[in-house]
């Protein structure tokens, strides 16, 4: 004889465990405050510090002079022999763009002024010098 078994069915749980998303949303902020610092692009120089006022900029071109007297274009190394034909180039691109020129606070002094040269003969007139502005005191 066949029982009749009742069988008792169990409510479904229509809840979203949200635990397991929230660790995993917190492994990714944890990764990109590490990461995030990293992602400022440029050559690390010490900047000679002015009284100056600090002026917005979007889209730059920085030229940098390192303490070694090595010039970065942007994010690329050039050689002095090629510094003229990529700012002729540059020249060709950036009609009416501001070039900014960071020059390190150990950096001769020649050598700031050689690419400032060089880039004037470019035809690159407008070019700002770069400075850390001073703490108030």
């Amino acid at each position: 004889m066949r029982r009749n078994r009742a069988r008792v069915r169990k409510s479904l749980n229509a809840e979203i465990n949200v635990v397991s998303l929230i660790d995993v949303m917190m492994l990714l902020m944890i990764i990109f405050m590490i990461t995030a610092p990293l992602l400022t692009g440029g050559v690390d120089v010490k900047l000679p510090k002015a009284n100056v006022q600090a002026a917005a900029v979007n889209n730059p071109v920085m030229i940098t002079v390192t303490r070694d007297g090595v010039v970065v274009l942007g994010n690329e190394r050039i050689a002095r022999d090629e510094l003229p034909a990529a700012l002729a180039a540059l020249a060709a691109r950036a009609t009416g763009r501001t070039i900014y020129l960071k020059g390190d606070e150990g950096a001769p002094y020649g050598d700031v002024v050689q690419v400032l040269a060089m880039l004037r003969e470019s035809g690159l007139p407008n070019v700002s010098l770069v400075v850390e502005p001073q703490s108030a005191r």
